[in-house]
């Protein structure tokens, strides 16, 4: 069957869906988000850490997933429409992340009223620095002596028990939590994405790292190690000055990720 297409109506059709859509990406921007709740309308729209493959069959690759984290922080409005979103973090500050419990009724039952282990790393997001991560990380505990990559800010952080870092991993932190009861996290990033970059002249774009969760439930002998779930996004971190931490403190406010 052939298909007959006028140019004049292709071109109203597709000029109409440009300003819906130009319309609906600055919906939000210039709204504080308040204390209170706000539009689920808003947070449909938002990006979600990226679920990371698995080894389920091809008949449940639709299957919603048990957990949803969602990082609170500006996303960079650059990145093409189809790409991974990348958000920008200060170094040192504090971002909450959201652990949602997602599961169904009925679904993994033998965690209900149980405690769950979600471990958190910040990772390269390139692959040629995964192949050479221990060096780059012996590089910088080199260099920034006592200092850690990622740390918990504990006394922000609601629900967590137990949190723990290892002084060997300084990439890495852990702690329980209940998928029944509240939980947000609040994490700080210590690196910056240009102390790996091959050159620092100034001006470098820095490599992106990704934080990623990975969740874990209790096994027969009382140890976190049946992995139930993992996830990460894309971040880039940067070094704030004074003169532009109001700036970038007010714009994280408008965005939710």
């Amino acid at each position: 069957m052939a298909w007959a297409l006028k140019l004049p109506l292709a071109d109203e059709v597709i000029e109409s869906g440009l300003v819906q859509d130009f319309d609906a990406s600055l919906s939000g921007i210039g709204q504080e988000l308040g204390a209170g709740a706000y539009s689920m309308s808003d947070v449909l729209a938002l990006p979600i850490f990226k679920q990371e493959e698995s080894n389920l069959p091809p008949d449940n690759e639709n299957k919603i997933l048990p957990f949803q984290y969602v990082l609170c922080a500006a996303t960079s409005p650059a990145v093409k429409l189809h790409d991974e979103t990348l958000t920008y973090l200060n170094q040192g500050q504090s971002y909450e992340i959201r652990m949602l419990d997602n599961r169904k009724l009925g679904e993994l039952p033998e965690i209900n009223g149980k405690l769950v282990k979600s471990i958190f790393r910040v990772v390269f997001h390139d692959r040629r620095l995964q192949y050479t991560e221990h060096q780059q990380l012996e590089g910088w505990r080199w260099n920034r002596p006592g200092d850690r990559i990622l740390d918990i800010d504990i006394p922000m952080s609601v629900g967590i028990i137990d949190p723990r870092a290892n002084p060997t991993q300084l990439n890495t932190v852990e702690f329980l939590w209940d998928p029944a009861k509240r939980t947000s996290v609040f994490i700080q990033v210590h690196c910056i994405s240009t102390e790996f970059t091959m050159r620092k002249h100034g001006g470098e774009k820095g490599v992106p790292f990704r934080v990623q969760i990975d969740t874990f439930k209790e096994n027969e002998n009382g140890e976190y190690t049946e992995h139930l779930h993992s996830a990460s996004c894309q971040i880039k971190v940067f070094k704030v000055f004074l003169d532009n931490v109001f700036a970038l403190g007010s714009f994280a406010l408008i965005f939710l990720f």
